[in-house]
This record gives C-alpha cells, sequence and structure tokens, in this order.
C-alpha cells in the first residue's frame, strides 16, 4: 500500500533564472529528474520527486491568502511592511515564514509574473499540470507570464497538444538549458540529450505559443571544443529562433564534477580571455533569426552584450572585440575589476577612480598576467 506523503507547508527551492527575480515560486517538483550535468552543483545529492498536485494547491491557497492580507493592510496604511505576523495573528513557522515572504515579495514586484519550480516542472503529468495552472490563474488572474524550467528531452516527448495545453491555460514561457548545441560537448558534460533533441524540442515550445528562452555557456566544451561549441549552439538556435538567448559564462564551483575533471587535467577550462574569443565566434554565427541576446548573470564577463539581432549584432560584438584587443594588463585589470564589482563594463577602464579601484583589487589579490585565470576562477565560485 503506497503510504500517502503528509503536507508539511510550503515549499520554495533553491534557484530560478535571473529574469524570474520578482516572480512568485511556486514549486511543483522537488530537485532535478536528471541531475548528472557535470558542470551543475545545485541538486547533487539530493533525490528528485514530485509534490503531491494537492500540496501545490495548498501552497497556492496560502499565498494567495497573504497576499489578500496585505493588500487589505497597504489599503488601509500604504504599506506593505504593515503586513506581520502579528497583524495576521499568526503563530509563525518556517513554513509560514516562507510563504509571507513569498507573498510579500510578490506584491512588492506587482504580482505579474510566476515562476514553477524546480529543474523541470514538465516532466509531471500533463493533466496534473493543467490543473496547477488553472488554480494558479483563479488564485491571481492579473498574472501575465508564468514560466518554468524545462529539459529538451522532457519537452521532446510531450504532445504538441498538451503543449498547446499548456499554453492555452496561461504557461507562456519556458527557459530550456540548452548550454551547447555540440553533440561532442553535450556528451562530455552528460547532458543527456543531443542537438537533433534540442533543437525539436525548441521548435515544439514555439510551436505552442510559449516564448522560449534558450541558455548558451560560452567555454562549456573547453579549449579543445571551444570552436565548435560556438558554432554548433549557434547553428542549433538558428534553426530554433528562440524568443530569447541568454549567455552563461562557465564557472567551476567545488560541487561541480566538471570541477574535479579539471583538477585532474581530463578537462581544460579556459580563461576569460579565451572564453571572450568563443563568445565572438558564437555572436558571429548566429544568423537568419531575430532573437534577443541577454547577458543576464553575474558571471557573464560582459553585461553589455544585449540586443536583438540582427540590426544589434555589431554592438553586441564591439565590447568583446574590444577587450580582445587589449593589452593583457588592460584584460586582468577589466577582468578583476569585473569579477570584484569594481566595474560593471569594459567602458569603467576609462574612469578613472574605476580603474584606480581594480587596479587596488588586483594587488590585494595578488593577480597576475599569469595566475589571472585562477584567481578570476576562484572569485567566480562564489558566485553560485
Amino acid at each position: 500500500m503506497k503510504r500517502t506523503e503528509a503536507y508539511t507547508g510550503f515549499e520554495q527551492g533553491p534557484i530560478r533564472p535571473p529574469s524570474e527575480a520578482g516572480s512568485l515560486l511556486i514549486r511543483i517538483t522537488r530537485n532535478c529528474p536528471w541531475n548528472r550535468c557535470t558542470f551543475c552543483p545545485v541538486y547533487k545529492g539530493t533525490t528528485f520527486s514530485l509534490r503531491p498536485v494537492e500540496h501545490v494547491l495548498k501552497d497556492i491557497d496560502k499565498v494567495q491568502g497573504y497576499v489578500d492580507a496585505i493588500l487589505n493592510a497597504q489599503q488601509q496604511n500604504g504599506r506593505v511592511a504593515q503586513c506581520s505576523y502579528a497583524s495576521l495573528a499568526l503563530s509563525p513557522n518556517d513554513q509560514d515564514r516562507m510563504a509571507l515572504h513569498a507573498a510579500r515579495s510578490f506584491v512588492t514586484n506587482g504580482m505579474t509574473s510566476i515562476f514553477l519550480q524546480d529543474g523541470n516542472s514538465l516532466i509531471i503529468k500533463p493533466d496534473d499540470l493543467v490543473r496547477i495552472l488553472v488554480h494558479l490563474k483563479e488564485a491571481f488572474p492579473a498574472v501575465a507570464r508564468i514560466t518554468s524550467y524545462a529539459r529538451s528531452h522532457t519537452i521532446a516527448r510531450i504532445s504538441d497538444d498538451d503543449l498547446r495545453r499548456f499554453a492555452e491555460n496561461g504557461l507562456n514561457r519556458i527557459h530550456i538549458g540548452m548550454e551547447s548545441g555540440s553533440d561532442a560537448v553535450l556528451e562530455k558534460v552528460q547532458k543527456g540529450t543531443d542537438k537533433a533533441t534540442q533543437i525539436l524540442a525548441g521548435q515544439k515550445i514555439k510551436r505552442a505559443g510559449m516564448e522560449l528562452s534558450e541558455y548558451y555557456m560560452p567555454g562549456l566544451g573547453g579549449r579543445q571544443l571551444s570552436r565548435e561549441n560556438a558554432v554548433e549552439s549557434a547553428d542549433a538556435l538558428n534553426q530554433i529562433n528562440p524568443d530569447f538567448i541568454r549567455l552563461r559564462w562557465l564557472a567551476l564551483p567545488d560541487a561541480a564534477p566538471l570541477t574535479t575533471q579539471h583538477a585532474s587535467g581530463e578537462f581544460e577550462k579556459m580563461g576569460d580571455v579565451g572564453t571572450a574569443q568563443e563568445l565572438l565566434w558564437f555572436l558571429a554565427s548566429l544568423d537568419g533569426i531575430t532573437s534577443t541576446v541577454k547577458s543576464d548573470h553575474v558571471l557573464n564577463l560582459f553585461p553589455e552584450v544585449n540586443g536583438t539581432l540582427p540590426e544589434d549584432r555589431g554592438k553586441m560584438a564591439a565590447p568583446v572585440k574590444a577587450f580582445l584587443d587589449l593589452s593583457p594588463q588592460d584584460q586582468l585589470i577589466y577582468c578583476i575589476g569585473r569579477r570584484t564589482h569594481r566595474m560593471v563594463r569594459l567602458a569603467d577602464l576609462d574612469d578613472p577612480g574605476k580603474r584606480q579601484f581594480a587596479e587596488q583589487m588586483v594587488g590585494d589579490l595578488g593577480a597576475t598576467e599569469d595566475n589571472m585565470d585562477q584567481v578570476v576562477d576562484s572569485i567566480l565560485k562564489n558566485f553560485i
């Protein structure tokens, strides 16, 4: 006899895309069903599970109750912060505290978007997902966007009719961690999919009428497969034409298996200069699409690489080319300045104050042209 899981309260998972920073996070699965990607540390040592649909609905109802109370308090005194445990006559536990915090953040950010967690929410039964989507729209009818992560392998196995049902019931943006379009790279990092499946999944999402964000990871192929990673990834995206292409610079946190492979010499990680060259190859290889490129993560060396293809290609490539043309010493100053938040974009090199701060950090960290990559890697570990 199958044991019924007891409801223990509101849950939230560990991650969401940066673009979903203002979204209400609703957890419908726990962790990642694949969990073998060598570059990802997030779910290692965890077990994947589906949350019972009734538990998800209870989470939604709990947040809705807090949202209503916050809006009522706001109407009376104009301050979201006044909606406290005391004002709601609550005896707070961890779950109540998390749900109230989620509701508060949701209201503060305008209640426009919801993100479904964790790493591959579309793996649940289609009817269950539709039921959750319907409940969300009933609870928060003014929400404009409901989004989720999904694996290409999972999407490829969902019927077009079910994907359209998801879209019709409010799921209107999917985030896919493509990472690479190279079969050789995908196999090496144990992504659990191939280029053809990545293309098929992206095209299915577009046909269903949902917005699509695809993620590309410069540097994932290492030195050996750098150009292939750039060119094959661009080719896959050219065949998909996603709404957004989001850049995620490779970093090696301690918990990622790829970090161990790098330490043993099995994987040769490129530094910022080599990865910048790969990014330039990638941008040059994008062709015939109208995607918007977003550099919206703290890991990225060039946050100014943002624009819509094809008209902004030159603008996006300009800072990368300029960086590659710098002297090694100026490359060092910018990389350390950017990674330590003394600089935001390449043009900050021309700001005397910001340059002085960056040069000071170079000295404090003992960074040189010879050890720059090692120093940057140690800094990036703290970003994940």
